[in-house]
């Protein structure tokens, strides 16, 4: 297998992933530019990462690489659980992670072009940031109760982790929600986690 990733991006879930299935893989850094090229298009016509090739098998999207690799090693418990009802906890956070979160950090990545107005921008930061703090406000309530977001550490939790470490990077303090910061001192401390953060160069 072989997995293309961006450092620090939403790709480090399957990079986790990968890690944790303990199969030989590999695991290559693509910048920007290169995720552009007519090569890498002609892999992922979506230009954009993650992307895994398994033999004749190109799959792109983070749910989709996850709930492949799920089946293929079940034993790596990568949703955090055996039962239909963990994993079915665990994917409904990774879902709405996937979907919801990730997506209310585009205005603090990319500012439409078409938005010159400086004030119109810094408005359009400002409502993505309340936005943010509010769904970061439900993990930090799921955190208050238990360790992890589900039964055990799943690639939810990773996802959410890899989204805490953006927030330093768009100037957004969570330290208030301080079930999420423990939460993150937790994630951070797991040998596997920081085996992937070494691989792609972030420690």
């Amino acid at each position: 297998m072989k997995l293309y990733f961006k450092p620090g991006a939403c790709s480090f879930v399957p990079h986790f992933a990968l890690e944790k299935i303990n199969q030989p893989y590999e695991a290559e850094a693509v910048t920007q530019e290169y995720m552009k090229s007519p090569e890498y298009l002609a892999l992922n016509p979506q230009g954009a990462v993650p992307l895994l090739v398994d033999g004749n098998l190109v799959l792109s999207q983070n749910l989709a690489i996850l709930a492949y690799l799920d089946d293929l090693y079940p034993q790596a418990k990568l949703f955090g659980s055996d039962s239909a009802k963990g994993k079915a906890i665990a994917f409904r956070w990774l879902a709405f992670l996937n979907s919801d979160l990730h997506k209310a950090f585009v205005p603090l990545f990319h500012v439409p072009p078409y938005v010159q107005d400086e004030s119109l921008k810094q408005a359009i930061q400002k409502t993505a940031k309340e936005n943010i703090l509010g769904m970061l406000t439900q993990a930090n309530h799921c955190l208050s109760k238990q360790n992890y977001l589900g039964e055990d550490v799943s690639v939810a939790d990773i996802y959410l982790f890899t989204i805490l470490s953006w927030c330093k990077f768009v100037d957004l303090d969570f330290s208030s929600l301080t079930h999420l910061t423990e939460f993150a001192q937790r994630i951070a401390a797991l040998d596997i986690v920081k085996r992937v953060q070494k691989a792609e160069g972030l420690i």
